[in-house]
């Protein structure tokens, strides 16, 4: 009758429903992720409670992947702006111990040059003392010639200080600890007979044991002499020396205003030459000319560490292997 053909037609349209439900869900779900997170037309129908909890997902959850797709890409690109930024940064590492190693070169160049010059001062013809304390200033290391009489009874002593060696300061070059002994630089007031004035003389080295000018009379030369020396400077305190203790006559650096007051002589100061030596008095030549020159040892040292930080730098950034 007609309630039974209603029945059927209502349990037939109940399944259609229901299957255009299932379809319509997996539609929904499926077809955004295949093109890309876009959203379902607007004439998309809907037939059950079941579409609008798919509708729901689509327009609220899927914008939400959509975000973090975008949050992803722009990590990703901050990530290469760090990295770009650290690969220049680190590029500086080489490029200074470059920088370095090139100013080591240069500066080896006038280290070896001041050492040539000073050695050509050192072994030039000696020449009369000038007396002007301006002239006296551009003669540092220059060679002089006097004449006149040694005061030993106002010696100065400056210690402690080693006897000059250059063959034995080049064989323990590089070590801690030295094996030379220590004494002290025996200063001496001169009289200058031909210029009528004090001047104070280095005549050279002294054992400790010989510091006492009692233990060598035999070298205290009382007649007048002529010596050639070295014009020498005042120098000023280096760190860590300690000061001039003029009350028992040691002096630690040259200070030649305080040594000229202490002996009454002029603030002029040379260092007898080794042919000044006399059997039992200081052993002349004491002049130091051998400046440090390490320079090349540094040179090898950043230009090593740019060869190895350029080799890191090309392995990290450009070949991109792990270090």
């Amino acid at each position: 009758g007609p309630d039974f053909r209603l029945a059927a037609l209502r349990v037939r349209e109940h399944q259609t429903t229901r299957r255009f439900s299932k379809m319509s869900c997996l539609r929904l779900i499926v077809r955004p992720l295949v093109r890309g997170l876009t959203f379902p037309k607007r004439n998309t129908i809907i037939y059950s409670k079941s579409d609008v909890s798919a509708q729901r997902f689509t327009f609220c959850v899927l914008p939400y992947l959509k975000t973090f797709r975008q949050c992803s890409s722009s990590a990703v690109g901050e990530q290469k702006a760090e990295d770009s930024f650290l690969k220049w940064l680190l590029l500086l590492i080489p490029a200074t111990t470059f920088g370095l190693g090139t100013w080591q070169v240069q500066r080896r160049k006038w280290k070896l040059k001041l050492i040539e010059d000073l050695q050509s001062l050192t072994t030039a013809e000696p020449i009369s003392l000038p007396l002007d304390p301006m002239e006296l200033k551009t003669l540092e290391y220059r060679r002089m010639r006097v004449r006149g009489r040694f005061d030993h009874s106002r010696e100065l002593y400056i210690l402690p200080r080693s006897l000059v060696d250059p063959e034995r300061e080049a064989r323990e070059a590089g070590r801690l600890a030295s094996s030379a002994e220590t004494g002290a630089n025996v200063v001496t007031p001169f009289y200058c007979t031909d210029l009528g004035v004090t001047i104070l003389v280095n005549r050279g080295y002294v054992p400790r044991q010989k510091i006492d000018p009692r233990t060598r009379q035999k070298g205290q030369v009382a007649e007048e002499v002529e010596l050639v020396g070295v014009v020498r400077l005042t120098e000023a305190r280096k760190p860590f020396v300690p000061q001039n203790d003029t009350g028992n006559n040691h002096w630690h650096y040259r200070d030649l205003e305080a040594m000229a007051k202490a002996t009454g002589s002029e603030p002029v100061f040379i260092d007898a030459d080794f042919a000044s030596t006399v059997p039992g008095g200081p052993i002349g030549g004491q002049t130091r000319v051998t400046l440090r020159n390490e320079h090349m040892q540094y040179i090898v040292t950043w230009y090593g560490l740019c060869i190895a930080t350029s080799y890191m730098w090309y392995m990290k950034f450009i070949r991109k292997i792990p270090i």
